[in-house]
């Protein structure tokens, strides 16, 4: 197997050839580091690099296949985390440069249970100032590009993680969605990624700072290496706000379960904020299509929105107060979203209403096992096209674009982006799967029946290849 052909090989794959003795994750970190070194000038995928750090650690790992057979199910590789989660001696920007120096003592528990899986951590990738935009392009930083079609954004927050997974710069990435950040990336960049539901991933040592709307989770090649990482990174820490139990049978063993015929719904729009476009609306209705095909029976329906889109947005701008950052260095956009920000009387307020209105949603899937919907309502902007609006206009087209993702933040449900076809620009069209609470291994399970009937994994980027 060739360099290029070793970049892209799926996590688990790559897992099974080190044990093999096939590859040594140092021969892996080094064409990783090699590609990243090459590549990321131009496609701005990572903030810091930790070659050093992953050599040593692919060093280490090397040595022991020579002396041990009991391995962790990642073993030897590699990885990348996203820029707003800590690990330990390596810079946290949070997406602003200012913080370069802010160097954490500590690892975040999401880093830990990746360590624990054997990973070997590249770098940390790229992501909008504290995680609040839809595209990764943060004043005094590369803007993070799609390695599709370098013109247009890879989305955000967690754009740094799809583009460098997409682009052969990582096996398989980290990443974390209070609004669609791991969905909108990973529809973007032609991979799948997924949304856990509330509890099933910690957000140790630190606490629960916007009502739950945010998760960690993986961004992957395939339905089984997305389903694997989550199996990896889940579970309950000691103090954690939510939980749920562990999965029984795993999420891996998912993807080889065929689902029952499942009751499913689908729709192109979001009220009250609009119509998906030609490109977003084709996905969902192939996907419906052979969803038919496949045995299962599909309604066009919808639950209501309408009123989860204000107590949403001051939640959400909350989360710029909520990450004690300075007002003085925080980036335009954030400054504006801070000063809208209201008392807190008037986000507990908005915290409520969510929760009725979230109530009222997953009251939908009583007799709904599974709905279909785009994941953003029109296909990835150009980097920098909204740069000339105004911070009005720019947060009036975010709220519309990201429309589908934010009300499973507010549930608490889990969701799967899932690449199907490509649009003119030969960027990638991707669906989102939404499931009842909990029932990851539901949605799993469907994927993996559509990733089977119509492949994907044959797709490389031209610019990464």
């Amino acid at each position: 197997m060739n360099e290029i052909d070793l970049a892209f090989t799926p996590a688990l794959e790559l897992a099974q050839l080190i044990r093999r003795r096939e590859v040594s994750p140092l021969e892996l970190v080094e064409i990783y580091l090699e590609r990243i070194k090459r590549l990321n000038p131009q496609l701005g995928s990572y903030f810091t690099v930790m070659a050093e750090l992953a050599i040593a650690d692919a060093k280490a790992k090397t040595e022991i296949l020579t002396t041990t057979s009991e391995l962790p199910p990642f073993f030897g590789v590699p990885i990348s985390i996203k820029d707003l989660n800590a690990v330990e001696g390596v810079p946290c920007t949070y997406g602003n440069p200012v913080l370069l120096n802010n160097i954490p003592n500590y690892n975040d528990g999401i880093v830990e249970r990746i360590k624990q899986a054997g990973f070997t951590i590249l770098g940390k990738t790229a992501t909008s100032e504290i995680g609040s935009l839809p595209y990764s392009e943060p004043i005094g930083f590369p803007p993070a590009r799609n390695p599709w079609n370098l013109e247009y954004t890879p989305g955000g927050s967690s754009g740094g993680a799809a583009a460098a997974v997409a682009a052969g710069l990582c096996a398989i990435a980290q990443g974390s969605d209070g609004g669609g950040s791991i969905r909108g990336p990973a529809a973007c960049c032609g991979l799948v990624g997924i949304k856990p539901s509330r509890g099933r991933v910690s957000k140790a040592p630190v606490g629960d700072r916007l009502a739950g709307i945010a998760t960690n989770g993986p961004i992957a090649r395939t339905v089984a290496d997305a389903a694997a990482l989550l199996d990896a990174i889940s579970g309950y820490v000691t103090g954690d706000p939510y939980w749920l139990p562990d999965p029984e049978p795993s999420f891996l063993s998912a993807t080889q379960q065929k689902p029952n015929a499942l009751q499913i719904a689908f729709a192109t729009s979001i009220p009250p904020l609009g119509e998906a476009d030609a490109n977003c609306q084709q996905g969902v209705l192939q996907t419906v299509q052979l969803l038919e095909q496949l045995g299962h029976k599909v309604e066009a329906k919808c639950p209501d929105f309408s009123g989860l889109v204000e107590p949403f947005q001051i939640v959400w701008q909350a989360g710029v107060a909520a990450s004690g950052i300075p007002v003085e260095i925080l980036q335009p956009m954030n400054r504006w979203l801070l000063a809208r920000t209201g008392s807190v009387a008037e986000y507990l307020q908005a915290v409520s209403q969510m929760q009725v209105v979230a109530r009222q949603i997953v009251a939908f899937f009583d007799t709904v096992d599974v709905l279909v919907l785009p994941v953003y309502l029109h296909s990835p902007i150009r980097v920098g096209e909204w740069a000339s609006l105004s911070l009005e206009e720019t947060f009036q087209n975010i709220i519309h674009w990201v429309a589908p993702c934010p009300p499973t933040n507010a549930t608490g449900q889990p969701a799967i982006a899932l690449p199907v076809d490509f649009d003119s620009n030969g960027l990638p069209i991707s669906v989102q799967l939404i499931g009842k609470p909990a029932a990851e291994a539901t949605l799993i399970s469907l994927a993996a029946q559509i990733e089977a009937a119509k492949p994907w994994i044959q797709h490389r980027p031209a610019f990464a290849t």
